[in-house]
């Protein structure tokens, strides 16, 4: 935490939060389960004439608590906050909010979302000093069952250079199958970035490394189904490119011994990390031990991309991030950021980037995914 970062002791009036129901343009499918309707809370924070925000969107499948606990943690946190202090509050996230790792989220982003306009600087600078404002993304193609040429022409034309494929949906030699027959499509200077969510045997997982090789694959995310240390360091030696750790790590990763994992890359989702600060203390210590860091979303809405964007620029990881997630969305609470030849441009004016939009309607979500 860098020493200024609470130069302006900011009161909060309170703290809001407004459920909502955001449809998919298409159902989102991984191996741990699908959805086709975002469900959350807007979290608003005011004081000093402003107003933070930020998005509480719980996904057990990722790795977060359910609804039903994240709705309880979150009317606590609005009982307690008028009258405190930003930092104060700040200060007793870690007690309160331990096992509600997308509720701790929320509110920091809404914290220092405020803080940060209060103090008139963009969140990545709150967060660290000398941070870039432009972040490569991937492009976000979905379950590999769906693909065509098409969808790769497509997402390459758009300027983007790593395509990311869901597979973990079908038995694995016959995805493997499919990722050949589809590779002679992939446009020039495209690879691809596979995430099996956590499907596979070690038995199958080393076949499909295997087959893979020589491929162009960046990198393969969660290939165990039981991802023991001794296991993932087996496979990344079978391996050419990077294996990666996502969902997991856990909620709260800093109990992890991060070089001990057997894996050149974690994938770092600060709704299940708990909160912006976690997220980039997890990311110095990985860049430390020598992992590459990615920043992914789980599919929130602006009101949680923006900061997590902000969050990807403050790592300095220049690997692509997975952030290219608004066009998913059907509807959203505010214009989300949108990749624009393969990047993410973050604006100068203080804050996250979120602008929220107030005539969002909004459904209260149901008690369960």
């Amino acid at each position: 935490m860098i020493e200024n970062r609470w130069i302006k002791p900011t009161r909060l009036d309170g703290i809001w939060v407004r459920p909502y129901a955001l449809p998919m343009r298409r159902s989102w499918q991984t191996a741990r389960g699908c959805f086709q309707r975002r469900r959350g809370w807007l979290v608003r924070a005011a004081g000093e004439g402003e107003n933070g925000y930020g998005d509480c969107a719980p996904l057990t499948a990722a790795g977060t608590e359910d609804l039903q606990s994240a709705e309880s943690a979150l009317l606590d946190v609005q009982a307690r906050a008028p009258g405190q202090r930003v930092h104060d509050l700040m200060q007793t996230l870690d007690d309160r909010l331990a096992a509600t790792p997308a509720v701790r989220f929320a509110v920091e982003c809404a914290l220092l979302d405020l803080q940060s306009k209060c103090q008139g600087i963009p969140l990545r600078i709150l967060l660290a000093s000398d941070v870039p404002d432009v972040v490569p993304v991937n492009g976000n193609l979905g379950p590999l069952g769906s693909l065509t040429a098409g969808d790769l022409s497509r997402s390459a034309e758009a300027g983007f250079h790593i395509l990311k494929v869901k597979l973990g949906l079908e038995e694995p030699r016959l995805e493997v199958e499919r990722l050949v027959r589809l590779v002679p499509s992939l446009p020039p200077n495209t690879s691809l970035r596979l995430d099996a969510n956590g499907a596979w045997s070690d038995e199958d997982a080393g076949m499909v490394v295997d087959r893979l090789s020589g491929l162009p694959i960046e990198s393969l995310e969660e290939p165990l189904r039981a991802p023991e240390p001794a296991s993932l360091r087996a496979l990344q030696r079978r391996a050419n490119f990077p294996l990666a750790l996502d969902e997991s790590l856990g909620s709260w990763s800093d109990r992890i011994d991060l070089g001990g994992l057997g894996v050149r890359r974690i994938v770092i989702k600060p709704a299940v990390t708990g909160g912006l600060l976690r997220a980039l203390d997890l990311s110095a210590r990985a860049a430390a031990e020598g992992l590459e860091v990615v920043v992914t979303s789980i599919v929130e809405s602006a009101a949680g991309l923006w900061p997590t964007a902000q969050l990807a620029a403050a790592t300095r990881s220049r690997i692509p991030h997975g952030l290219s997630t608004a066009d998913w969305l059907a509807d959203d609470l505010g214009t989300p950021p949108r990749p624009l030849r393969g990047c993410l441009c973050l604006p100068d004016r203080p804050g996250s980037g979120f602008l929220h939009r107030p005539d969002q309607s909004v459904a209260p979500p149901p008690p369960s995914e």
